[in-house]
């Protein structure tokens, strides 16, 4: 079964959200980055990028992610993401999501994002991230 790559965008309050979906990785990774130029150059300087749905990420996925970081603390904007924790549901999530979690956690990179469970949590104000 092939998943095709998919990335849906709506607003909940003075949150951008970005929902991703399939493989984030070179080939796919450049349509990310353009789409979190777009929503920057809307003006929108709180971004949530919902990863769950992604199950595969290679190296030029984090570069995206890494890179939309770098460009919203530019502006003195917010990201967070949308991952789900291990282990969740008796390993249930080991498809989507928690694979990005994995990478991220792997590369020693994940403790630079601020990730919550899902999208309630993440357009929270008085949002708790999960512990890194």
């Amino acid at each position: 079964m092939v998943v095709a790559f998919n990335v849906t965008g709506d607003e909940r309050g003075e949150w951008a959200v970005l929902h991703v979906s399939g493989e984030l990785d070179l080939v796919t990774s450049p349509v990310l980055r353009q789409r979190v130029h777009d929503v920057v150059a809307e003006g929108r300087h709180s971004l949530v990028l919902d990863l769950s749905e992604v199950f595969f990420c290679d190296s030029s996925g984090v570069g995206v992610l890494i890179a939309t970081r770098r460009l919203l603390r530019s502006c003195q904007g917010r990201l967070r993401l949308i991952l789900p924790a291990e282990g969740v549901d008796g390993g249930a999530s080991r498809g989507a999501g928690a694979h990005v979690n994995r990478v991220l956690g792997a590369l020693g990179v994940r403790r630079l994002f601020d990730v919550h469970p899902d999208l309630a949590s993440a357009v929270s104000e008085e949002a708790r991230p999960l512990s890194a």
